[in-house]
């Protein structure tokens, strides 16, 4: 069966040639040009107001081709167009009903409430991560482009119920709400943990005041996205070496920002010239630390960064050392060796 577009572009050009041979034909018969075209029209229509030409038996069995031609090239060209028409609504409702079956067989998935730039970069995440996922959106242009992307997608607003449940919430491990919108975050948690109360919820909260109303909704956790871009701004220019080395690998890079919740921190000590560490060890730097840091790294003078330093290594003059520990003891250590942090923008090397 061919395609309807080329149904149609075949039974165009099918009509447009029987009427050109018609009038052309017509014109043979000695009708007058304006005569034979009105003659094609009223034929081809079936409007048969009379014959404007000369009768004969030859101009009528030509008649007749261009009536048969012309009906048939009309009837095959709107055939394409029903075919086209036809075949767009089955497909759409066999698309409609295998979304749908696909969602019904989820189970342990997470539900991804708005793909805006937050929620492209987690769909991305989860991905890598091998985690089943649904995306729920009302935006059609976003969820083409997720579509795009290999992501399952469920058009519809979340706030609503229905939405969530043909998400498959019920059967949901984690839902994750990011859309820039306060309001609509509290009122999907809210919905959600009615609707599932094993669900673990991750609810996004641009302003401080909406977390604890995110927690009373039902929310498990609540991440500010400003908060963390403004911690990750502060490390870069208070601790600009140590978050080079935690960027060295993927695994690394929120790890300053995740340490700092339960007050554990990633620093920088830099041995002076005049230090009483000059020519000491790693491992005499850790013995006298007296277990309040481990060292995690060291970048040399020369900007070589080594990582897991052996313990015979020797610290020289404008050695940088960088620590895991305690956020109150390290300040402390740093102050009885006259040792210092360094306190510079990241690529503001001289």
């Amino acid at each position: 069966m061919q395609s309807p577009l080329r149904r149609i572009l075949t039974g165009g050009i099918l009509f447009a040639s029987t009427l050109i041979g018609a009038a052309i034909g017509y014109m043979l018969f000695d009708c007058a040009p304006l005569d034979a075209i009105y003659m094609v029209v009223i034929t081809i229509f079936g409007v048969g107001f009379g014959e404007f030409c000369p009768v004969s038996p030859a101009q009528r069995i030509f008649t007749i081709f261009v009536i048969v031609a012309g009906s048939s090239a009309a009837v095959y060209t709107v055939g394409g167009f029903v075919q086209m028409l036809a075949e767009g609504e089955i497909k759409q409702v066999l698309e409609h009903r295998r979304k749908n079956k696909d969602l019904a067989n989820l189970s342990q998935h997470a539900i991804v409430c708005g793909y805006g730039r937050i929620g492209q970069v987690l769909a991305r995440k989860l991905t890598e991560a091998g985690q089943d996922f649904v995306i729920i959106d009302n935006d059609i242009d976003r969820l083409n482009s997720a579509e795009e992307n290999g992501f399952r997608v469920y058009e519809g607003n979340a706030t609503e119920e229905y939405t969530l449940l043909a998400a498959g919430i019920e059967r949901a491990r984690v839902l994750a709400t990011v859309l820039p919108d306060d309001a609509s975050n509290v009122f999907i948690t809210l919905t959600a943990r009615g609707l599932n109360p094993n669900l673990e919820i991750v609810a996004r909260g641009e302003m401080p005041s909406t977390e604890k109303k995110l927690k009373l909704a039902g929310a498990d956790h609540v991440v500010s996205p400003a908060s963390i871009s403004g911690m990750r701004m502060a490390n870069l220019i208070t601790h600009p070496n140590a978050l080079e080395f935690l960027d060295q690998s993927e695994e690394r890079t929120r790890l300053n920002e995740l340490l700092a919740q339960i007050d554990v921190q990633v620093d920088e000590l830099i041995i002076p010239a005049d230090s009483p560490l000059l020519g000491k060890t790693i491992g005499d730097l850790e013995v006298r630390g007296k277990g309040t840091f481990i060292v995690v790294a060291l970048r040399k003078s020369d900007g070589e960064i080594i990582t897991h330093p052996d313990h015979d290594l020797p610290l020289l003059a404008k050695d940088i050392v960088i620590v895991l520990g305690h956020r109150g003891d390290i300040p402390k250590f740093n102050h009885l060796f006259r040792l210092k942090s360094q306190l510079r923008y990241r690529g503001a090397r001289s």
